[in-house]
């Protein structure tokens, strides 16, 4: 489009200025070129873009008194080129946190701009995590300028890490619940007062005009201090010539105000402060709910990282060690790491055998020795001696950073997900309050009666056709359905869980800690109870879990003494031997699942062990399918393992060897190609595929970084309510429909009768609580579907 297309009347007014002198660019600022309103066709294309989404305001926001378009701000402190990676290639990045985010239109204005810079190749802003990462080819000291750029915008900004997100300040989340709380307090006195004069019928005026004003005194105060969060965003939603639900809820709340203090100054019979504060408190608690559930995603990522802070040993060319930051270590950096440390960073084994426990980024149910040269990924104990590696990937660019990046894509796509009330409202805000500002107009001027009698029909239209039903429909039925849920032992700690559960269609299940029961445990084999006893008085020296799988058979065997463990081979006990073949002495092949015991002058015994199914798998898996869906399995595990679990519980089509990126990649497939996957998982390992997930379910004694990132969690021993949860969730959603048809229905019919004048305020506060409980009650039958159909 060129600047002489048809325009906005903004773009003609800063036309008409251009034509006078040189003016800046109407988007960036910079100085204009050949006499037009834009230095480039990119800021004329994203002016376009900005006028066309109603966002005028932003440009009107930002002028100041000596015509700049940008707000001169101090300089941000700091050297934020200190804080810039080199990527190779002449590329760099810098990760920052942004503080004064409020939308999704703060994340579009940032990645826009940013973009718009010389030689920036990507920016992306995380509105959960308030992370920002700015990728340019150039040189490191541009990260200056980027930062002044925020600093420009009206953004502070600080270098990015886990602890400064999980130390960041939740003011608002702090205001929601102060206003909460002042909200509940004035609805439960109001409404108080309110029930003497609803039942005191006999009541003289004075004592009457008593009560109203006593609820005024606390109602007025709590209304107005009370929904400020609400009437603020409202009114930046106003300012940027756009609608939202805080639009609709503001006005509701504040003209059943004006309303009832109308109706105070006239004594009037009745007065609304009590539906006021109590619409009030109901709208602040699901906004505090909604907040919640967001921040979930930015404790899950906060704990993941939490996994690569603190030191790491690093060894220098003469052999010396120095402790220095994760963050300060570089690929090709020598690292020792202790027996019982974690490995933080993304390494392969240099010197030396390993014993590394990977379970918690895997899932492997065992240990795993690794060899020189063998790639290990950050986040794995090693339980066997000190060992030597030499890391491959800086913090920022390892595979722990490469998951926290997943779960905030996950977290936003998920946020991105239709907000059907926000929709709704954009034609169903303007046409009820339009319509009742006709209704005024039109009984005021054209009927003729007196303002104050043509307030109180405007009124009771707002009153009548207050969205209180509708809003009720989706909520109430997700308050009795999670709640009958919870007693069957499934926890949803996500608002919309349901409303995605019921229309899954795919399940994909991890093995270890989900299907299977996580630790191994002994299985009958051709040895004594003596021998049982004996060997598992030696096992209890070892942290291995076949060595402690071992001990558990046996509780009551005595503890050797004098027991030496070989890392990675077994123990050894004066001539008593436990472990590998090879560490005993027998020409057998190695097994992972088994161990040797050999004894002075007798034959050695197996034991072996297996990674037990849980006893209700085989009947989850089934309970799946007959709710038509499709089901796999999804390991990190060996091949071995994973394909006798999914013999075992009924399952077709079974993967081994995942890693999280995998897992991830494969619930990405599933999606493009048009399925709603549910993932099943437990572990670290399963937290990216569970936030990229269209719904996901995590076992109660899972990993905490994977509870987060999940929506619905599931007590252990219980795997077998999970069909049962989609089959509530089904029925919960043919109630919603239903809810929301009568809401619908119930406003087509009493708009029109309250616009006429046939009802009054007292008769439309009394149908509009009885919409509401007719909603209440359908959703009450939630409770009762449990059994999975088959239709």
């Amino acid at each position: 489009m060129s600047a002489t297309a048809a325009a906005t009347p903004g773009q003609a007014a800063l036309r008409h200025a251009a034509a006078d002198s040189p003016a800046p660019c109407a988007h960036c600022g910079a100085p204009s070129i050949g006499g037009t309103l834009f230095c480039c066709m990119g800021c004329e294309g994203a002016h376009v873009l900005v006028s066309g989404l109603g966002l005028d305001a932003f440009y009107r926001r930002r002028e100041i008194a000596d015509g700049s378009l940008r707000p001169a701000v101090a300089a941000p402190s700091g050297d934020f080129a200190a804080h810039a990676q080199a990527l190779g290639d002449g590329e760099c990045q810098l990760e920052l946190m942004v503080a004064g985010l409020t939308c999704g239109a703060c994340v579009w204005l940032i990645e826009q701009s940013l973009a718009a810079e010389p030689d920036v190749l990507a920016a992306r802003l995380s509105l959960s995590t308030r992370r920002l990462a700015v990728t340019w080819q150039g040189e490191p000291g541009r990260a200056n300028d980027y930062a002044a750029l925020l600093g420009r915008l009206g953004f502070r900004a600080v270098p990015w890490s886990g602890a400064c997100l999980r130390e960041a300040d939740d003011a608002e989340g702090r205001e929601l619940v102060r206003s909460l709380g002042i909200a509940t307090f004035g609805a439960i006195n109001v409404m108080l007062l309110s029930v003497c004069v609803w039942a005191g019928w006999d009541m003289g005026e004075a004592t009457r005009g008593t009560l109203h004003w006593l609820a005024a005194l606390v109602g007025v105060p709590v209304i107005l201090i009370g929904g400020i969060p609400i009437y603020r965003s409202a009114l930046g939603s106003l300012r940027a010539g756009r609608l939202n639900m805080d639009v609709a809820v503001s006005i509701a709340v504040l003209a059943t105000t004006a309303m009832s203090l109308g109706e105070a100054l006239r004594n009037g019979p009745f007065t609304w402060f009590d539906s006021a504060t109590a619409l009030l408190a109901l709208l602040l608690a699901g906004r505090i709910l909604d907040r919640s559930a967001r921040r979930r995603a930015r404790q899950a990522v906060s704990e993941l990282l939490t996994l690569q802070e603190g030191n790491v040993a690093r060894l220098g060319p003469d052999g010396t060690v120095e402790a220095v930051p994760v963050g300060a270590a570089a690929a090709g950096d020598r690292i020792l790491v202790a027996m019982g440390e974690r490995l933080r960073l993304d390494a392969v084994l240099e010197s030396g055998e390993a014993l590394l426990d990977t379970s918690i980024t895997t899932g492997e149910s065992l240990p795993r020795q690794a060899v020189p040269g063998d790639a290990v990924a950050a986040g794995a104990i090693n339980l066997g001696a000190a060992a030597i590696f030499q890391v491959t990937r800086a913090a920022g660019e390892g595979s722990l950073a490469a998951t926290a990046r997943l779960l905030e894509q996950g977290e936003q796509a998920r946020g991105r997900f239709v907000r059907l009330a926000d929709r709704a409202v954009r034609l169903y805000v303007p046409t009820v309050h339009g319509l009742a500002a006709l209704t005024f107009l039109a009984w005021w001027l054209w009927i003729g009666v007196s303002w104050q009698s043509a307030l109180v029909t405007a009124v009771t239209v707002l009153i009548i056709t207050c969205p209180c039903g509708l809003a009720l429909a989706v909520p109430a039925v997700q308050a009795v359905a999670v709640g009958a849920l919870f007693r069957r032992g499934v926890l949803v700690s996500n608002g919309s869980a349901l409303e995605r559960l019921a229309t899954a269609d795919h399940a994909v299940l991890d093995k270890t800690g989900t299907l299977t029961a996580g630790c191994p445990s002994l299985v009958p084999g051709d040895w004594t109870e003596e021998q049982l006893r004996a060997a598992a008085g030696l096992a209890r020296a070892s942290r291995h879990p076949l060595a402690q799988a071992l001990a558990a058979a046996c509780p009551d065997a005595p503890a050797r003494h004098g027991v030496r463990e070989i890392p990675g081979r077994g123990l050894r006990a004066d001539s008593d031997l436990i472990g590998s073949a090879a560490f005993v002495g027998i020409p057998a092949p190695g097994e992972a699942t088994v161990l040797w015991f050999r004894q002075a002058g007798r034959q050695p015994v197996a034991f072996r062990f297996s990674n037990q199914m849980r006893p209700d798998a085989p009947a989850a898996v089934q309970g799946l399918l007959a709710l038509g869906l499709e089901v796999e399995l999804l390991s990190g595990d060996v091949p071995s393992a994973v394909s006798e679990i999914a013999r075992r519980a009924g399952i077709a089509v079974s993967t081994a060897a995942a890693t999280p990126e995998d897992k991830a990649a494969r619930i990405e497939a599933l999606k493009s190609a048009g399925r709603r996957p549910i993932m099943v998982g437990d572990g670290i390992n399963d937290a990216a595929a569970l936030a990229t997930a269209h719904v996901s379910v995590c076992l109660g004694e899972g990993a905490d970084i994977a509870q987060r990132a999940a929506d619905l969690i599931v007590n252990p021993g219980r795997l077998d309510a999970l069909p049962v949860a989609i089959a509530a969730a089904r029925q919960a959603q043919r109630l919603m429909r239903q809810n929301i048809v009568f809401s619908l229905v119930y406003n087509a019919v009493a708009v029109p009768v309250a616009v006429t004048g046939h009802v009054i305020p007292l008769f439309a506060a009394l149908v509009m609580a009885s919409s509401s409980l007719a909603v209440t009650l359908n959703a009450l039958r939630a409770k009762n579907i449990w059994r999975p159909s088959t239709r």
